[in-house]
């Protein structure tokens, strides 16, 4: 799997564009373009749903895509072990659950 950079690199070769020409997409020029694409620079979150439409991707694909993309990055970061994933993942669900029993209550 790839960091959402080299993603947008790799959709954009597949689309036969140079950086400027799939930035101005999204407002973004060339020289940050390159910079995304390098892991310098974040795309911006609320060109996510734009990306999506002109991708022609399922939005919530992209969307994981990109936040993925920042969880590990923060997990390298902090030099935390793949095992961080799976506790991501335990607590993420714990929440959810909570929430639901919480919509539940009744005064």
């Amino acid at each position: 799997m790839a960091t959402f950079g080299e993603f947008l690199r790799i959709e954009r070769n597949k689309r036969g564009l140079n950086q400027s020409d799939f930035g101005q997409q999204f407002g973004i020029i060339m020289t940050d373009m390159s910079k995304i694409e390098n892991g310098r620079k974040k795309f911006p979150s609320a060109n996510l749903e734009k990306l999506a439409k002109f991708l022609e991707m399922d939005f919530m694909t992209v969307k994981n895509l990109f936040v993925a993309d920042i969880l590990v990055e923060e997990a390298h970061k902090y030099k935390c072990s793949d095992a961080v994933f799976s506790v991501a993942e335990s607590q993420s669900k714990y929440i959810k659950e909570k929430n639901v029993k919480q919509g539940k209550m009744k005064f």
